[in-house]
């Protein structure tokens, strides 16, 4: 099986290609000067999608059916007053509504398409009472995550930075806030219903209930759909840190890369170490083969960390300075993938 990585930046979208995850070939820019927000090729339909953002043209969707050609959609996510700073996130709907996809944008709000981009409603989480909890974190205010459970069409997440995580048991119709647990240093009640800083929100495929994020106040896991959080901070150099990923094979291992903190936001010491745990976060283990381990400082965004499917699983990140790396063998050891890119927003594997 090959891998390809839709990789956005803010000067357009490189995809990375291998047949045996050693050797990459690597193509682009595509959508050349934009800021590609996210892009990922929707294992439903084999149709890529990418969020894109520009200076002058503002925010936009794009459809491709190769990554290489891209179509402009006329229809966008946006408020009623037209606001629509950046399109964060999109990700696809069920298995058997080929043409429905979500998008998460800034400002904070979540939107719907039923016809594969034709048009955009609003979900009703945007007028949510706990709304007023919401806040601007250092990015922004944004709807930044939306996760589907395979094993139930009507359930689904959204994280929100700063808003905290909230879930939909009928698709979409009602949600609510599932935050507890969850510290919340920045504001005068440490535990809130909502208002939380969620960086990164990862369902695990294989076992649904669990979900794992990195906020911006820990990381955390929950074993009951989000319904109660423990934090699994505790054996890693920061509470503070963007990226995420799972094991999709394995659901008691997860990986993060943790940053100094919310003033220096970038790897803590300069050294770029990937941290993974095996037991649900009980241990962490740093994973540095291949990896600098002297004035690295720098970022690794929410997504610009993914996984792919195969076994062992292989693993993908970008950091803020262009660099691209990925592991073949379950993080143990890294190698370079690309190098000097523009500033990498956003990574995901796709499997052929």
């Amino acid at each position: 099986m090959s891998v390809t990585l839709y990789v956005g930046t803010r000067r357009g979208l490189f995809m990375a290609t291998s047949a045996d995850r050693r050797e990459w070939r690597l193509e682009g820019p595509f959508l050349e000067g934009r800021e590609v927000y996210y892009a990922f090729r929707d294992p439903r339909t084999g149709v890529a999608w990418a969020a894109t953002t520009h200076k002058v043209w503002g925010a936009h969707v794009h459809r491709s059916d190769d990554g290489r050609s891209w179509e402009l959609l006329e229809a966008a996510p946006h408020h009623e007053d037209g606001s629509l700073e950046a399109i964060w996130f999109l990700a696809p709907g069920p298995p058997d509504e080929l043409e429905t996809l979500w998008a998460g944008v800034e400002p904070a709000g979540l939107f719907v398409t039923r016809d594969a981009g034709g048009s955009w409603s609003a979900s009703p989480l945007n007028g949510h009472p706990t709304r007023e909890t919401w806040q601007p974190a250092g990015g922004g205010l944004a709807l930044g995550g939306i996760q589907h459970d395979p094993a139930d069409p009507a359930r689904l997440y959204c994280s929100l930075s700063a808003g905290g995580v909230y879930r939909s048991d009928d698709g979409g119709a009602r949600w609510k806030p599932v935050n507890e647990g969850v510290r919340c240093e920045f504001q005068p009640d440490r535990y809130p219903e909502a208002g939380q800083c969620v960086h990164k929100l990862r369902l695990h495929p294989a076992r649904p209930d669990r979900l794992y994020q990195q906020n911006h106040c820990g990381v955390y896991r929950s074993d009951d759909r989000g319904e109660h959080w423990t934090e699994i901070t505790a054996g890693l150099p920061s509470d503070f840190g963007y990226a995420l990923a799972v094991d999709p094979a394995d659901a008691d291992v997860a990986y993060v890369i943790p940053e100094e903190s919310s003033h220096m936001r970038a790897t803590v010491d300069g050294r770029l170490r990937v941290y993974r745990t095996e037991d649900a976060g009980a241990t962490w283990t740093a994973l540095t083969g291949g990896l600098p381990q002297e004035h690295a400082y720098v970022s690794v965004l929410r997504d610009a960390m993914d996984h792919d499917p195969l076994d062992p699983v292989g693993l993908y990140f970008g950091t803020s300075t262009g660099h691209l790396f990925g592991s073949r063998d379950r993080g143990e050891s890294w190698a370079s993938i690309a190098g000097f890119l523009p500033k990498i927003l956003a990574v995901t594997a796709a499997v052929d």
